[in-house]
């Protein structure tokens, strides 16, 4: 069966944030072909903004985004990257567009600065989540009914979880290939993409 990954795409988006998750699972659905040439997709991967208007990464990338909020495949894992938020956080219709699809997900993920997207859809009230260390006092100021951690890559709330910062997304989502689909295709995804997968300890 293959599993529908969405991730969000807005203005100031960090580039590594939405394009290493895209990297990790579109490299684990390779990994998978090789073993089962025959088998359905792993994973399909997709990019979603709040309409089907280009947008503008931090740094000036220019990304097209497949979908919108409103013509968007059914997503069972939604990515919510980070970047500058601030625009995102004053759009009633983010909030209430991560809130829904949440709901309607297996698991709803993000990274760094992504968490306070999390955060105003009320998908972290009374759980522990993490972000880039930079952001840490922001997100517990913002939000105090967090459990908000540092000094780990990823918080695991089951069906939510959060990255601290870029790179960490990466891990993240290496951890969730892990949960999904098992211990060694994780591995060799990241082998695949030469990376130097760090864990929580």
């Amino acid at each position: 069966m293959t599993t529908s990954v969405g991730i969000f795409v807005f203005d100031d988006v960090e580039v590594l944030d939405f394009a290493g998750p895209y990297e990790v699972f579109t490299t684990a659905s390779r990994m998978h072909r090789r073993g089962a040439p025959a088998a359905p997709e792993l994973f399909s991967v997709f990019t979603i903004g709040r309409t089907g208007a280009p947008v503008r990464a931090r740094a000036g990338l220019e990304i097209h985004p497949d979908h919108d909020f409103v013509d968007h495949p059914p997503i069972d894992i939604l990515i919510v990257p980070g970047g500058v938020v601030t625009q995102e956080l004053e759009v009633p219709a983010v909030a209430s567009w991560i809130g829904a699809t949440a709901g309607r997900t297996r698991l709803t993920a993000s990274v760094c600065t992504g968490a306070f997207l999390l955060a105003q859809a009320g998908l972290l009230d009374g759980k522990s989540a993490t972000t880039h260390w930079e952001d840490v006092a922001d997100l517990r100021e913002m939000f105090p009914q967090l459990d908000v951690r540092i000094g780990v890559r990823w918080v695991d709330e089951d069906a939510i979880v959060t990255s601290a910062g870029i790179s960490a997304g990466i891990d993240m989502c290496l951890h969730l290939v892990e949960r999904i689909a098992g211990r060694e295709l994780a591995e060799r995804t990241a082998r695949q993409m030469d990376f130097d997968w760090r864990e929580n300890s």
